[in-house]
């Protein structure tokens, strides 16, 4: 299969973007020796968990991911985002990765990116057990034609 399949790939963004992430969860690693782990940052920043990064840390990592992405869509001229029509739609997708995340321990940055990358075996476990139950999920949309 080449990129023609895939016409609205953006490949050097995915790079570029995967490169940051890297970047700023090293950087996390070892400037605090804490996670990156953006479910943990935001449980922290928000006062429900009473462990990990320093509070003001927390939220400014928060804070700057959208601030982020708003500076790299102004950079290069706008960014299309597509949301499902129902906005209760979104609040509860938003509360079961929530819910899932605190079951699981982490999210996709907690143990996708900075778990894998230090070998740990939950982590490993956590990121092949959400990535199988997302390709189900993906798979199981478009049968039942939701997709």
């Amino acid at each position: 299969m080449t990129l023609a399949a895939y016409p609205h790939a953006m490949p050097l963004s995915g790079l570029v973007g995967g490169l940051l992430i890297g970047l700023s969860a090293t950087i996390m690693l070892l400037a605090l020796g804490r996670i990156a782990g953006v479910s943990g940052l935001t449980a922290r920043a928000v006062g429900i968990a009473d462990t990990g990064a320093p509070r003001g840390v927390a939220i400014a990592f928060i804070i700057g991911l959208p601030l982020g992405a708003f500076f790299v869509a102004q950079a290069i001229g706008g960014v299309v985002a597509q949301f499902p029509p129902s906005a209760s739609r979104l609040a509860v997708a938003g509360l079961l990765v929530g819910y899932g995340t605190r079951l699981g321990s982490g999210c996709t940055s907690g143990h996708g990116v900075c778990g894998m990358s230090r070998l740990s075996r939950r982590s490993i476990a956590a990121t092949a057990i959400f990535m199988s139950a997302g390709f189900a999920t993906v798979a199981l949309m478009r049968a039942g034609g939701w997709l």
